[in-house]
């Protein structure tokens, strides 16, 4: 099997291993997206009008939405953690160096930490503890960063820049499987169940379930990375190819450690974050909301976010499986533009979705209305095409002694997006009483982040490498 004139091609067996560190990533957070805000939202209300669960579910609206902006505070205060800890925990790892390598000590132990403690926020949450709850939801947040970070820096470290789109691609597949994995619990093990039930034995193990499985499974993943990537070993290995990707980088201005970084260079990176920033603001507000939009506005069975998720994760397979060919094409930014443009559309058409008002169930929740499944899986896709091909643009515009850093700079501007967010929109529900304010919110957001990257953003393409595609591209070791 020949190469292409330059040597490089991507390994997807490699590419595949190191995707389960990207497994147990969203794995967690999907569980920790889809129930925490729920949660928070339901302990608050219940205290402040002294309700049962039930009592509350079955009240006017108006009584949730005012909650909102407290549950926001407090996702944002986690946010506001990782926007501090990420480029520390970046930085870190960039000067780390032992046996085992750079990046897994932080990998190792941000995941022994985080599944020990991830199973306590619903065991607090059903003893009614918003203290206990909110300290275990901190302890999760700060190890989850020593593990993100150096987690996702982890494959431009050893695969060479004109390749990290398509690598890109198949570890977001991987972490898509992991967040497949947490819907699949939610599906059977249902919040409006646990608001429901009355056997206490039950009602625990509803809510417990699926955090002692995502544990159990980012171990395992963990494990998986551990046993096979040798960070030394694949460092000595791939020098050769690492030093010519850089020569092939799609950058206005070659990369010099030992100058200044060039203006144009910095313009772009400045530009991708301020876009990246608004998106993410865009984005979580969907991520967070969307739990309590589906329960408290449509009035339907929680389990129906997670079909939601079930749907976007197909579609954004498919995007993330046929993002780095559409970016050899036309080029990463342009990737990014089209991507960001369907998923105005998608946010424009969830403006008109209402309650349906057809009872379904013994709970006399509505069915769920079927233009929400179109409007995820067109989301999905975009977003996937955006994601994809992102985060390699901002690692493209450093070596690789500074992929760490770079990387913190990248989740910097979204979780300080993450921060600001759920905090405006709670206000914004406060003041509105309207949960249409949610789509709305997101279309504006997305719509200038889309104004944002075409209009700073150049479009460079690495014309010197000509990638190999389909069972071409496999490597054969």
């Amino acid at each position: 099997m020949e190469k292409t004139p330059t040597g490089l091609r991507l390994n997807y067996k490699r590419t595949f291993l190191i995707g389960f560190a990207f497994f147990g990533i969203l794995l967690l957070w999907q569980v920790y997206d889809s129930w925490c805000p729920t949660f928070l939202t339901d302990i608050f209300a219940r205290r402040m009008y002294d309700m049962s669960s039930a009592e509350l579910k079955a009240s006017d609206a108006g009584k949730i939405l005012n909650v909102q902006w407290i549950v926001g505070i407090i996702m944002a205060c986690d946010n506001l953690a990782a926007l501090i800890l990420l480029p520390i925990f970046g930085n870190l790892s960039d000067r780390t160096h032992t046996k085992i390598g750079k990046r897994m000590p932080f990998i190792l132990v941000g995941t022994a930490v985080s599944a020990i403690a991830f199973p306590f926020i619903p065991l607090f949450f059903h003893r009614n503890n918003i203290v206990g709850m909110v300290v275990f939801m901190v302890i999760v947040l700060i190890f989850m960063m020593m593990y993100r970070n150096p987690a996702v820096a982890l494959m431009p470290d050893i695969t060479p820049k004109p390749l990290r789109a398509k690598a890109n691609g198949i570890i977001n597949i991987m972490g898509y499987l992991g967040g497949a994995s947490a819907t699949v619990l939610g599906i059977f093990l249902k919040l409006s169940d646990y608001i429901n039930v009355e056997d206490e034995a039950r009602k625990v193990w509803i809510i417990e379930l699926p955090f002692i499985i995502a544990s159990v499974l980012m171990v395992i993943s963990a494990l998986v990375l551990f046993f096979t990537i040798r960070e030394n070993k694949l460092e000595t290995e791939l020098k050769d190819e690492i030093e010519l990707g850089e020569k092939l980088a799609a950058v206005e201005n070659p990369i010099d450690d030992s100058s200044p970084m060039s203006k144009a260079n910095k313009r772009m990176l400045l530009a991708i974050l301020g876009a990246e920033f608004l998106w993410f603001m865009a984005d979580n507000a969907i991520g967070t909301y969307i739990g309590n939009y589906v329960i408290y506005y449509l009035n339907s069975a929680s389990s129906a976010t997670m079909l939601l998720t079930i749907v976007g994760g197909v579609a954004a397979v498919v995007g993330f499986a046929t993002a780095g060919v559409i970016a050899d094409k036309i080029g990463r930014k342009w990737t990014i533009t089209s991507g960001l443009s369907i998923t105005v559309l998608a946010m424009i058409a969830m403006c008109f979705v209402v309650p349906t008002a057809k009872v379904t169930g013994n709970n006399g929740e509505y069915a769920f209305p079927t233009l929400l499944f179109a409007v995820w899986a067109v989301k999905g896709f975009g977003m996937a095409l955006v994601h994809n091909c992102s985060f390699p643009m901002v690692v493209e515009l450093c070596s690789s002694k500074k992929i760490g850093k770079f990387t913190g700079y990248y989740y910097a501007a979204s979780m300080s997006a993450q921060t600001i967010t759920p905090v405006l929109l709670g206000l914004v529900f406060k003041a509105t009483l309207v949960w249409r304010a949610l789509p709305v919110y997101a279309t504006v957001l997305f719509a200038l982040s889309c104004a944002v990257f075409t209009l700073l953003v150049k479009n460079i393409k690495a014309k010197k490498l000509s990638n190999v595609h389909g069972l071409e591209a496999i490597d054969g070791e």
